[in-house]
């Protein structure tokens, strides 16, 4: 039997997360183990393993959320910058096998060794709070 995939029971409801926005093609959450906080985390609320098994258009929609999405995740945390990432394959990292893409926002004094941050495990209760704050810079037009 193959295991039920996170995201899609994220999705269903089945389990809790740190929502931030979510329309019909779109869901964006909290990552649970962020990189440096205000960690997003894009995911077609259709489930593909991986970017290659979605159809372009689908890929064009995921891909068309990222920039308000990264917007408001920079405004909410006075980020310097932001990274975007999204693995594809247990070889590339992919931990969930339900594409999703990754929004890490940096700072100029976060990798002085030129190292990714060390990842922390926030409390629900923080996720939930950095969640709102993220909410709360998505332009009023794509928070339905």
């Amino acid at each position: 039997m193959a295991k039920p995939c996170i995201f899609c029971s994220i999705l269903a409801g089945e389990l809790p997360c740190a929502q931030v926005y979510r329309d019909k093609d779109v869901l964006v959450i909290m990552d649970k183990y962020p990189i440096n906080p205000g960690h997003t985390l894009v995911i077609p609320t259709k489930h593909y393993d991986t970017l290659l098994d979605m159809p372009q258009a689908e890929v064009g929609k995921l891909y068309a959320s990222v920039p308000g999405i990264a917007k408001a995740v920079v405004a909410a945390v006075g980020a310097d910058g932001f990274n975007v990432g999204q693995n594809n394959g247990i070889a590339a990292n992919q931990i969930v096998p339900h594409v999703h893409v990754h929004i890490v926002p940096r700072f100029i004094d976060d990798s002085p060794d030129g190292k990714w941050p060390a990842r922390r495990v926030p409390t629900a209760e923080e996720l939930q709070k950095m969640a709102q704050k993220i909410k709360g810079k998505i332009p009023t037009a794509r928070a339905k």
